[in-house]
C-alpha cells in the first residue's frame, strides 16, 4: 500500500541511469547553416539539426516515460489484484451471510408454517367433532317429535272418555306437563343448534384465514428455500433491473410474526369456545333427555295408578252388578211368589163368600147371627186383609224390582264407561307410549325409528 503514494515521475527519474561524464544539461546547439536556403518553407520544422545532448535527453525522456508507465501498470495490476481479492472475499462473505439469513428466514417461516399446520389440524378436528355434536342435536330434535305426538295423541284419546271419567286427573296433568317439557326441550335444542351453526361458521372462517396464511407461508418458504440453495454455478439466474429496492408496501419482521401470532390466537380462542360449546351440548342433551325421561316415567306411573284405580272401580261395579242382578232374580221370584199367594187367596175367599151368600137364604129364624156367621165374616175380612197385605208387599217388591233394574242399568252404564276408560288408557295410550324413544335416541346417539 506504501508504493501507491509514490510519485510516478519521481520514481521514473530515480530509475534512470546516470548521464555520461562531460555531458552538460544546457549545451549550446550548433547554429550554423546546415539546411537548404533555397527559400523552401520550413514552418513547423526545426531548421537546425539536434545536437547529441538533445538526442540523449530525448532518449532519456522516453526511458523515463517507459519506466513511469511500467510502474503505473504494475501498481494498477497490484491494486487490481488486491481489489479483486477484496471484492471476491466481500462478495463471498456477503453471499454466505445472505444465504445464512435466507436459511434462518426459511427456518422461521417453517416454524410458523408448522404452527399454522398444527392449529389448522386441531381446528379441523375440533370443527369435525362440533359437526358431530350438531348431528346429535338434530337427531335429538327429531327424536322429540315422537314423544310430542304420543303426548298429544294421549290427550286427544283421553278426551273421548265418557261421563264422570272425563276428569282432569293426575294423568292429564302429567301429560300437559310432558307437552310443556317437550316444547321447552325443542326450543332449547333449536337455540343450541343455532349457536352451534354460528360457532362452526366462526371455526371455518378462522380455518380459512389460517389456510391463507399457511399458503402464503408455504409459497414464501419455497421461494426462500430455493433462493437459499441458489449458487453461482446454477443456470436459473439472470439480471433484474430495479430489483435492489424496497417495495412500497412491505411488512416488518415484527408485524409479520405478529400477524401469524394473531391469526393463531384468534383460532385458538374459537377452538376453546368450540370445546366449551361441545361440553355445553353434552350437558344440554343429557339434561333434556333426563327431563323428558323423568316426565315420561311420571306419566307412565300415573297411568299405571289410574288404570289400577279404574280397574278396581270396575271390579267393584261388576261385583255390585252381579249382586244386583242376583237380587233382581230373587226379587222377581218373590214377586211371582206373592202373585201366586194372592192367587191362592181367591179360592178361600170364594169359599167364605159362597158360605156367607148361601147362608143368607136360611129361612125365618134360622137366619141367625150365630158364631158361624161371625167366623165367616171374620174369615172374609181376614182373607181380604191378607190379600191387601200381599198386594202391598207385591207393590213394594215391584217398586224394589224397578229400583234394582234402574240400578243395574246405571251399573252397566258405569261399567261400560270404565271399560271405555280402561281401553283408552291401557290399550290406546299405554300401548302407544311403548314407542317412546330411548335415552340414547333422546341424546342423539341413535336416530328415531
Amino acid at each position: 500500500m506504501a508504493t501507491a503514494s509514490i510519485n510516478p515521475a519521481l520514481a521514473a527519474s530515480e530509475a534512470l541511469p546516470n548521464k555520461p561524464n562531460g555531458v552538460r544539461d544546457f549545451d549550446v546547439c550548433y547554429s550554423g547553416n546546415v539546411g537548404n536556403d533555397m527559400g523552401i518553407s520550413t514552418m513547423g520544422y526545426r531548421s537546425q539539426k539536434y545536437n547529441p545532448p538533445e538526442w540523449h535527453e530525448h532518449n532519456y525522456s522516453k526511458y523515463y516515460q517507459s519506466f513511469a508507465n511500467l510502474h503505473n501498470a504494475e501498481n494498477t495490476r497490484h491494486e487490481g489484484n488486491r481489489t479483486i481479492k477484496e471484492t471476491d472475499a466481500q462478495t463471498v462473505n456477503t453471499q454466505n451471510d445472505v444465504t445464512k439469513k435466507l436459511a434462518e428466514r426459511s427456518k422461521d417461516i417453517n416454524f410458523w408454517k408448522t404452527e399454522l399446520e398444527r392449529e389448522i389440524s386441531d381446528l379441523i378436528s375440533e370443527t369435525d367433532m362440533l359437526v358431530d355434536q350438531r348431528k346429535r342435536l338434530e337427531l335429538a330434535l327429531r327424536s322429540t317429535e315422537i314423544p310430542l305426538h304420543i303426548s298429544t295423541d294421549n290427550l286427544n284419546c283421553r278426551a273421548r272418555r265418557q261421563g264422570i271419567d272425563l276428569v282432569q286427573d293426575p294423568v292429564e296433568l302429567n301429560l300437559l306437563k310432558e307437552v310443556e317439557v317437550i316444547n321447552n326441550v325443542q326450543d332449547l335444542l333449536k337455540r343450541t343448534i343455532k349457536e352451534t351453526d354460528e360457532q362452526i361458521k366462526r371455526n371455518r372462517d378462522r380455518k380459512r384465514e389460517l389456510e391463507m396464511d399457511w399458503s402464503d407461508k408455504k409459497e414464501a418458504f419455497e421461494i426462500d428455500t430455493a433462493m437459499a440453495c441458489l449458487r453461482n454455478e446454477h443456470t436459473n439466474k439472470q439480471f433484474y433491473a430495479g430489483s435492489a429496492q424496497f417495495q412500497a408496501v412491505q411488512s416488518t419482521p415484527e408485524s409479520w410474526a405478529q400477524f401469524t401470532h394473531d391469526n393463531i390466537t384468534r383460532a385458538e380462542h374459537e377452538r376453546m369456545a368450540s370445546i366449551q360449546l361441545r361440553s355445553l351440548v353434552d350437558n344440554v342433551l343429557q339434561d333434556t333427555s333426563r327431563d323428558m325421561r323423568e316426565q315420561a316415567d311420571a306419566v307412565d306411573v300415573s297411568f299405571k295408578r289410574r288404570t289400577d284405580e279404574v280397574h278396581d272401580a270396575l271390579h267393584k261395579l261388576q261385583d255390585n252388578l252381579k249382586k244386583v242382578s242376583d237380587d233382581i232374580v230373587r226379587q222377581q221370584n218373590k214377586i211371582a211368589d206373592l202373585k201366586k199367594k194372592i192367587k191362592e187367596k181367591e179360592d178361600p175367599m170364594k169359599v167364605a163368600q159362597t158360605r156367607l151368600h148361601s147362608r143368607e137364604y136360611r129361612p125365618g129364624v134360622e137366619l141367625c147371627r150365630d158364631p158361624v156367621q161371625y167366623a165367616l165374616v171374620n174369615e172374609v175380612h181376614e182373607i181380604a186383609g191378607s190379600v191387601d197385605a200381599l198386594m202391598q208387599r207385591l207393590n213394594d217388591a215391584e217398586n224394589g224390582l224397578k229400583d234394582l233394574q234402574d240400578n243395574r242399568m246405571l251399573l252397566e252404564k258405569e261399567i261400560s264407561i270404565k271399560k271405555n276408560t280402561l281401553f283408552i288408557d291401557r290399550e290406546k295410550c299405554m300401548t302407544t307410549r311403548t314407542r317412546y324413544p330411548s335415552t340414547l335416541q333422546l341424546q342423539g346417539y341413535q336416530g328415531p325409528r
